[in-house]
């Protein structure tokens, strides 16, 4: 269909002011809900200076995670995806004092960032990174016989499927699995997308849905970080 230049103009500023509402809602809402903390903060400031990409999850979205292990009680956690750990410290801060929490990191340069800004938040002795690709790392955590209480993927996409099926193996009756930025700004009703990502996030879907040891739901969020979402699976049967 045929769009005119003034049509396209008035589009785009649409999807500027929405996107820019949505992040003044965001800010509102960290503003008066999340206490000011300079460890978080610089640990942002660290990864941007660094040049990582600006991929953290938003203050907001932190604490929902931090809340979400509070409530879970979660004594063991796993990240897979690390980037500057800035999502890394908010799980962190949920654990009791025996706590732990293992993130599994690719990228060696991101992974020494994420040391840098755990140790400023005084989590290094309850916080381990793993430098490798995940998948073997998982294989490692396996061979070790661990279980954790809450598991958070956010990392690539197009193994996403590969990665749900490690976390049910690294779990138990209870715990509690989250995968992130699965809505990828809508395309994951796609399935004719060619997009690797969104491919990986739908059969991440589908092998939820055909699992029968979960019950699951996912949620769509918009905010400064645009038009995404999270999936949640809670273990409910013996893995």
């Amino acid at each position: 269909m045929f769009v005119s230049d003034n049509n396209q103009n008035q589009q785009l500023g649409s999807s500027k002011e929405r996107n820019k509402r949505w992040t003044d809602v965001d800010s509102y809402f960290s503003d008066l809900l999340i206490a000011h903390d300079p460890m978080l903060e610089e640990a942002l400031q660290n990864n941007t200076a660094a040049g990582l990409p600006p991929q953290d999850v938003a203050p907001n979205q932190g604490k929902l995670l931090h809340l979400l292990a509070r409530i879970q009680r979660a004594r063991t956690i796993l990240e897979i995806g690390t980037l500057g750990g800035y999502s890394t410290i908010w799980l962190a801060r949920a654990l009791p004092a025996d706590g732990r929490l293992i993130t599994l990191e690719s990228d060696p340069k991101h992974a020494e960032i994420a040391r840098v800004n755990i140790a400023r938040a005084g989590l290094s002795d309850v916080v381990e990174v793993r430098v490798g690709q995940a998948l073997d790392l998982l294989q490692e955590l396996d061979a070790e016989s661990r279980c954790f209480d809450m598991i958070f993927i956010d990392a690539d996409k197009p193994n996403n499927p590969k990665y749900f099926e490690w976390a049910l193996k690294l779990s138990r009756i209870g715990s509690m699995i989250i995968g992130d930025n699965v809505v990828r700004d809508g395309a994951v009703a796609d399935a004719d997308s060619t997009d690797p990502s969104v491919q990986g996030v739908r059969r991440f879907f589908e092998l939820i849905a055909s699992e029968p040891r979960v019950s699951a739901t996912a949620i769509q969020t918009v905010g400064c970080k645009g038009y995404d979402g999270f999936a949640i699976a809670l273990v409910t049967d013996d893995v």
